[in-house]
This record gives structure tokens, sequence and C-alpha cells, in this order.
């Protein structure tokens, strides 16, 4: 494992695509801001635990993974009410 010191501020890259910027520092906590590309699934840990207890042997499958930015919003995969269908291509 790798450990870093950040400053309020400050950043990491993660490879050429992933950066980890402290947004706010607080006694016994730090905010994070996560910049990754929309390909690239982000979860916090608790949400991968829980949909793994809620699906055993999903995550062998890969159908344990989340929708797209389920995570950054906090609420559970399974409590997200389904994406709204596209009018993009209605024209």
């Amino acid at each position: 494992m790798l450990v870093l010191a950040r400053k309020l501020n400050e950043s990491i890259r993660i490879g050429d695509r992933i950066i980890v910027k402290v947004l706010h520092l607080n006694r016994g906590a730090v905010k994070l801001g996560i910049q990754a590309p929309p390909d690239l699934s982000v979860y916090r840990e608790e949400i991968v635990d829980v949909t793994r207890t809620a699906k055993p042997g999903a995550a062998r499958a890969g159908e344990a993974r989340a929708p797209a930015g389920a995570a950054r919003r906090g609420t559970p995969p399974s409590a997200r009410p389904a994406p709204a269908p596209s009018t993009r291509d209605k024209e």
C-alpha cells in the first residue's frame, strides 16, 4: 500500500485518467473529490459490500456492479429508480 500525505486542495493522480483531490478537512473525516472517466466505476467500499451481501456469488459473475454513479450519490444500487429514457434521438 502506498501512503501519501496531502493538504487541502492538493491532489494525487492515479495513472493518466484519475485525480483524487482533498476538498475538505475535518476532525475525523476527509472529503475527497474523485475525477474519473465515465467508463470507470467508482464506489464507496460499503456500497460494494452491501451489493455483494445482497447477491451472494454475484461478485464472481460480475453482476454486483452498481449503475454508474450510484456510490457517488450515496444510494445503494437496489434502491435507485431506473433511468429515464433518452430523448436525444427523437429529432
